[in-house]
């Protein structure tokens, strides 16, 4: 990517193996991943960084993924949220899109699709967010793709 800023990412993960794994993939792809494993270490991470997205798990030791999207959507409304999740129900996508997340994605999945729609996303927020400083709205498309 020419001179820009890194894109960083937020991953809320409780499992190691694949906090670990996931931090790694990404690494490859020049992202910046800071971890975290709890909702309270999410909300405390998230408030106080500039993420590009924020990549979360549905079940954490201290209670629901949806719960952490829900905290994060009360102060930053446009940062993408995209859920990597072994919950593979239409129930499970739906509560998530519904609680303010941009997409879903069911693990386990191809390395090359995550972070296909990892870029795909913070792609589409930063072109929304440029137009936005040229008089359009900065809001962040809520389909999953």
């Amino acid at each position: 990517m020419h001179n820009e800023k890194p894109r960083r990412i937020l991953y809320i993960e409780d499992h190691e193996d694949t906090r670990e794994l996931v931090t790694l993939l990404l690494a490859q792809k020049s992202y910046e991943v800071i971890t975290g494993a709890t909702i309270e270490s999410g909300v405390a991470l998230a408030s106080a960084g500039n993420f590009d997205l924020y990549l979360l798990d549905s079940w954490l030791p201290d209670g629901s993924g949806l719960d952490l999207c829900k905290q994060i959507r009360q102060f930053d409304k446009t940062t993408p949220i995209l859920f990597y999740s072994a919950a593979a129900y239409a129930a499970d996508s739906d509560l998530a899109l519904k609680s303010g997340a941009q997409a879903y994605l069911v693990k386990p999945s191809q390395p090359s699709d995550l972070c296909d729609l990892v870029t795909d996303l913070i792609d589409r927020s930063r072109q929304t967010c440029s137009r936005a400083r040229t008089g359009f709205r900065c809001r962040p498309d809520h389909s999953p793709q």
